[in-house]
C-alpha cells in the first residue's frame, strides 16, 4: 500500500467506522476533541456552521440507541443538559471516543506529510 500522509490516515480512521461519515461530522469530532464540554452552539459558532448543520453532525456521532443520536450514531459523544442551561447540551467524548482521538493524535505525531509521500512513491 502506498504511504499515506497524516490527513488521508485520519479520514481514513474515520471512514473505517463508517463509509457514511461525513466532512463535517470529523470537523465536529475534532472540535470536541480540543474542547470537551462545548455546546451545540459553541460548535456552529467556531466551525462556522449553521446550528442545526452542528447539532446534525454531532448527533451522528453519538451512541447507538440514545433517542439524541441519529444515524451513523459511531458512538464518539455524549450529550448531556447543560447545567448552566438546561435547554442545550453540552458534549463530551465517550471512551471510544478517547480511544479515537489517541489514535488520531498517533497517526499526527507519525506524520507523512504530502510531499514526503509523494517522494516515496516516486523511489518504489
Amino acid at each position: 500500500m502506498p504511504a499515506r500522509n497524516a490527513i488521508l490516515q485520519a479520514i481514513h480512521l474515520f471512514k473505517g467506522l463508517d463509509a457514511r461519515v461525513s466532512v463535517n461530522e470529523v470537523i465536529a469530532f475534532l472540535y470536541v476533541c480540543e474542547n470537551e464540554g462545548l455546546t451545540v452552539q459553541d460548535l456552529a459558532d467556531v466551525a462556522g456552521l449553521t446550528q442545526s448543520t452542528a447539532s446534525r453532525s454531532l448527533r451522528a456521532l453519538g451512541p447507538e440507541g440514545s433517542e439524541w443520536s441519529q444515524a451513523p450514531a459511531l458512538g464518539l459523544v455524549e450529550a448531556f443538559l447543560n447545567p448552566a442551561d438546561a435547554r442545550s447540551h453540552v458534549i463530551h467524548l465517550t471512551d471510544r471516543g478517547r480511544d479515537l482521538r489517541r489514535r488520531l493524535d498517533a497517526v499526527i505525531r507519525q506524520a507523512t506529510p504530502i510531499e514526503a509521500a509523494e517522494e516515496l512513491r516516486a523511489a518504489v
